[in-house]
Formats: structure tokens, sequence, C-alpha cells
């Protein structure tokens, strides 16, 4: 259901997997929700307190769970609803919409070029990135590439490198079978789902978030 006066228009997508704590998980981010993004420790349970420290790069305070730095949670991958429509998560860049207003809001992506073409992804934004462009949604995808940050190499204590090029990722499915178990589904629905689309134009319009999202963002 589209929100009445949302967001709306053109951009692009690129696709990553940096295992970073999202920056909609610190409370000063976000604006008029219940709560912050979920993050997680690298041992993978829902860490409770948002202010333990990024696994990436600073800010906040060591916790008592795992490492004791936070990350993203694995289960903040893509999944298919059917044929013609997925839901995920992504970072995002709108123009004319503030951080605290952009977190946790959710998009209707229509891929408008590429094997995707006209196939519907409706995403909840959990990230923010300075690198990003005018209208870019950064998808969340494993194996879909560090970007700029690698928390994966901490938080799976293995050689994140190795998990394709450091911007656009592995390149077939089977380059998929690097990752962790926990992260090989959302890697192979680049390639089945995604029909290994790279990095497709789209229009967005803001809708309401489905309970199938925020039951996994928190």
């Amino acid at each position: 259901m589209p929100v009445n006066g949302g967001a709306s228009g053109t951009g692009k997508t690129t696709r990553y997997w940096d295992c970073c704590k999202p920056s909609c998980a610190w409370t000063s981010n976000v604006s008029g929700v219940s709560g912050v993004v979920n993050t997680c420790s690298n041992n993978g349970n829902v860490i409770t307190d948002p202010n333990v420290h990024n696994g990436c790069q600073g800010g906040g305070t060591i916790g008592t769970q795992g490492d004791g730095y936070s990350y993203m949670c694995a289960n903040q991958q893509p999944f298919v609803v059917n044929d013609q429509l997925a839901y995920g998560f992504a970072a995002a860049s709108i123009s004319g919409v503030s951080t605290a207003r952009m977190c946790c809001s959710c998009y209707e992506l229509t891929f408008t070029s590429g094997p995707v073409l006209g196939q519907k992804f409706v995403v909840q934004t959990t990230n923010t990135g300075g690198d990003l462009g005018y209208n870019q949604f950064d998808l969340q995808m494993p194996g879909g590439g560090l970007g700029a940050f690698d928390g994966c190499s901490k938080q799976f204590n293995v050689d994140a490198s190795t998990w394709g090029a450091r911007y656009g990722g592995v390149t077939s499915v089977a380059g998929c079978s690097v990752l962790p178990s926990s992260l090989q589904a959302g890697c192979q629905w680049h390639f089945g789902w995604f029909k290994g689309a790279d990095n497709p134009t789209m229009t967005f319009k803001e809708v309401v978030c489905p309970a199938a999202l925020t039951s996994i963002s928190g």
C-alpha cells in the first residue's frame, strides 16, 4: 500500500554485503518508528543494546555478547515472495529525504532494465551511505561485494576478500559456496529470482512496510 505523500521517483540500484552495523541501528538516526534496526553479534544472536560498537568502525561501547561488536544480521537478506515479487533490505540515498525520515521506511522498486524488467522488489531501508548517489538503492545481498567496508572477515573469522570482487561480488551461483552457510541463500537469490542482474535501473515509491520485513528487522 502506497504511503500518502511518500517519496517516489526514478533511480538506480547497486548491491553490497559488508556485514557492518547498519546506520539505522543507531537511535540518533531513527525518527517516528518503534525502535532501531536489529544487529547481531558474531555468534548470530540479536544484540539488545543499540549502543554497542560497530564491528567496522567507530562509535558506541564494547558489548557483552560475542566478541563485543555489532554486525548486520544474517537474516536481513533478500527472499522470494513469488515470480514477480521479492522482499529484502537496502541502503539508500533519496533526494530530499533525511536520514531520520528514510531510516526504516519501505519502498517498492519496479525494475526498468535488464533481465528483471517489470519485477518488483520491496525493500526496507536499514542503512544509508555517504558514497551513494542521487536516488540510489544499494541492495543488501550476500556475495554482492563488500564495498567500502569489511565487517565480514571479523564477524565470520574468514578472509572475506575471497567473496568475489570488492565491488560487485561473486559472478556465479557457484561462487556462493565460499560464503558462510547462513548467507548462501541470499547469494543464490541473486542468480535465481534476480537472474544475475547487474545494477538495474528502477522506479520507486514509498509503501507501508510489510510485516514480513519488520519482523526480521525489528
